[in-house]
Order: C-alpha cells, then sequence, then structure tokens
C-alpha cells in the first residue's frame, strides 16, 4: 500500500525541527508532524511569516505543538545564535529537517560571502547540523531535502564561489548535489563513530513550491516565473504531496540510513520509496572533500 500522513506514527513524545518551515514543503511537513502530536520547532528566516504558517497550523490542529524561531541559514552568526537558544529551551531533538532553501537567484553572498546558494542550501545547514549533533536524541534523524536537479549538478573545487562565471540553475543544481554528499558522508561518519543516528536525504519531486527569495534579489527572471508558473500548474503535485517524502524520511520505519526517499512515479509524482540517487552522489572522494571544505568555511568541525 502506499505510504501516506495516515501511516504517520504518533509523536507526542518527540521534537522536531524544520528549516524553511513557514511555506512550501516545509510548512506542509510541519503541520504533518504536528498534526500527529510532535512538537515542532519551525525555524524561519522571517519570524512573522513563521507565525502566520504557525497560524494556518492550528486552523487544522488548535492544540499544536509550535514554536516559531529566527533562523537565517545565509549568516553563520544567526545559525550559531539559534543553535544556542535551541539548546538552551529544549532537551533532546529528535530530528533535525534541513529543508529551507533559495533557488536558482542571481548572483549574491551570504553574510560571510559564500555563493549564496551553496551558502544557504548547504553550508548552513551543515553548520546547523553540527552545532545541534549532541543535542540529538540516540534515535533521531537528520533530513536533508534535495531535489532531482542534484542529476544535473557539478563541482568545481577551484572556484566554490563561482568567481569566474555563474550559473544560476548550475549553483542551485550543486547545492542539491551537496546536500547528498553530506548526508551519505554525515551517515558514514556517524556509523563510524558507533553513533545510532542516521543521516537520510529526500527529494519532492516535481511539486508546487514557493521557494523563498533573498531580500530584494529576484529569484528568477520574469519569463522563467511564467514558465515555472504555468508548468506548475500543469503538471505539479501539491505541497501537501511533495512534503511526503520529507515526512517519510524523518518517521518512517525501516530505514537504517543514507537512503534516499522521494515520488515512486518516475521519481516525480506519487508515493515515497527509497530510491537511486544519480551516480555522481556516490563519489566517496567527493563526499570528504565537500565535508573538509565545509569545516573550513563554517568553523564548524563535528564527528
Amino acid at each position: 500500500m502506499p505510504w501516506t500522513e495516515t501511516d504517520i506514527p504518533d509523536l507526542t513524545d518527540r521534537t522536531i525541527v524544520v528549516t524553511g518551515a513557514n511555506s512550501g514543503i516545509g510548512l506542509e511537513a510541519a503541520r504533518m508532524f504536528a498534526e500527529h502530536g510532535a512538537r515542532v520547532v519551525m525555524a524561519c528566516r522571517t519570524v512573522s511569516k513563521g507565525e502566520a504558517a504557525a497560524a494556518y497550523i492550528r486552523k487544522t490542529a488548535p492544540s499544536a505543538r509550535l514554536e516559531v524561531m529566527g533562523l537565517d541559514l545565509a549568516d553563520l552568526d544567526s545559525v550559531r545564535s539559534f543553535a544556542a537558544g535551541l539548546r538552551s529551551l529544549h532537551g533532546e531533538l529528535h530530528a533535525l529537517v534541513n529543508n529551507a532553501g533559495v533557488m536558482a537567484l542571481p548572483h549574491a553572498r551570504t553574510a560571510q560571502g559564500f555563493e549564496m546558494q551553496l551558502g544557504t542550501n548547504h553550508f548552513g545547514h551543515f553548520a546547523l547540523t553540527g552545532l545541534l549533533l549532541e543535542s540529538l536524541a540516540p534515535s533521531a534523524r537528520i533530513v536533508n531535502v534535495s531535489s532531482a536537479v542534484h542529476r544535473i549538478g557539478t563541482f568545481d573545487w577551484t572556484d566554490l564561489n563561482w568567481e569566474r562565471s555563474y550559473s544560476a540553475w548550475g549553483a542551485y543544481a550543486r547545492s542539491k548535489l551537496a546536500n547528498l554528499y553530506f548526508t551519505f558522508e554525515l551517515d558514514r561518519r556517524l556509523k563510524a563513530a558507533g553513533s545510532p543516528l542516521i543521516s537520510v536525504a529526500c527529494h519532492p519531486g516535481y511539486a508546487a513550491t514557493n521557494l523563498q527569495h533573498v531580500g530584494p534579489q529576484q529569484r528568477n527572471s520574469s519569463l522563467e516565473s511564467t514558465a515555472m508558473s504555468l508548468g506548475n500548474a500543469i503538471f505539479a503535485q501539491s505541497a501537501r504531496s511533495g512534503a511526503l517524502p520529507t515526512a517519510y524520511a524523518t518517521v518512517a520505519a525501516g530505514l537504517r540510513g543514507a537512503e534516499y526517499v522521494g515520488p515512486r512515479i518516475f521519481q516525480a509524482w506519487g508515493a515515497p520509496v527509497p530510491q537511486s540517487t544519480a551516480a555522481r552522489a556516490q563519489d566517496k572522494d567527493a563526499w570528504k572533500k565537500l565535508w573538509e571544505a565545509s569545516e573550513k568555511r563554517t568553523a564548524v568541525r563535528f564527528l
């Protein structure tokens, strides 16, 4: 039988952190967890948008246990502040869902000078995971939301910041491939350390989402935006359906770590199942290279 929301177990004893929980996949995943009893920390760049999202969830789950906290993944000072605040407010965490992201932006920099998409989608989450690792319960999972676009991602290790040339979609694809490198290397290191924690990746397939833009930067050109809107209207599944792989990766029984979960029909639509990645995502040397580059750039070391 296809895995659906009804397969989510009772989560009343769990605390789950979801980054980018104010819209799209993150909002729907947060709603699913809350409706099944979890305490959900909604980590959002704009707190007012997070509060509006919490109000949306409470329309169907009036007793939802929700906590909105500010987190800007494009600023490592914000990441450190968020992690410290979270550790002071909560004991054990039972899942960290690294969902927030930006997509196909014009060239921009994070507060620390990283290319914005790799900086937000990967470096910010790498640092957050390291800073929260000791707060995770033995049964916890780290879930990284990637994309099928990882299949066209490539790495130029001599130009991670795209100094020589820049492609908005190329940078996005690189960041989504980075999510998988991080997932797999993290799971390898956890197992090598004898930790019961697991690291899992997922992707929403072709889902209608509203990836946030950064500040005044426009996410896409008007032509791209029109084409994407038309494609979403005709072909995309809903954000609610697109969030099912995230929910599955976070709470479904039987996962052992390093899985990649997505919709079963052409990896674009339908119920979530573990599936294969592009061959380039299985490059163990690249996993290690990215890990070392991430430690150097974020000054966060773990495992």
